[in-house]
């Protein structure tokens, strides 16, 4: 319900599964396979790392676009992979490359989270693009042992 009193159309979708429709529709455009996972995110591969996008209203008026991306998997902490994760983190452009250390393995995830209500479908699939070939780029060499 807004300030004046007004009530929300039954029609009216919300900022989120807009965006996320919109979002789904612009990596189908660029020839990614898209799913919609049980958890309502979309799940897809791009480049051999597996993703996640899901949109997040913070506030009225500001619906972000949260991406996961699991650059690798299951690889040995060692002090090589610590070193590689931490200049991925200082080459990349958009979002953070984070090394989760399970026991003697660790994860290495890419996350950024961008305000995205607003865009046109252009300026959307021109963010996504750049996360997601920063992603492509920082996943390179995190596979060698």
């Amino acid at each position: 319900m807004s300030d004046d009193g007004a009530e929300m159309d039954a029609t009216t979708v919300s900022p989120e599964i807009d965006l996320q429709a919109r979002t789904g529709a612009c990596l189908q455009m660029q020839d990614v396979d898209v799913r919609v996972d049980a958890d309502g995110s979309l799940g897809f591969e791009y480049d051999g790392a597996l993703c996640s996008i899901r949109a997040v209203t913070l506030a009225p008026g500001l619906t972000v676009l949260s991406l996961t991306s699991v650059l690798a998997w299951d690889r040995p902490l060692k002090a090589a992979l610590h070193k590689r994760v931490a200049e991925r983190n200082n080459e990349i452009q958009f979002g953070s490359v984070t090394l989760i250390a399970r026991g003697q393995l660790g994860d290495v995830i890419l996350r950024y989270t961008f305000p995205a209500e607003g865009l046109d479908d252009g300026a959307l699939t021109t963010m996504l693009l750049l996360a997601l070939s920063g992603a492509s780029r920082a996943r390179q060499g995190l596979l060698a042992p």
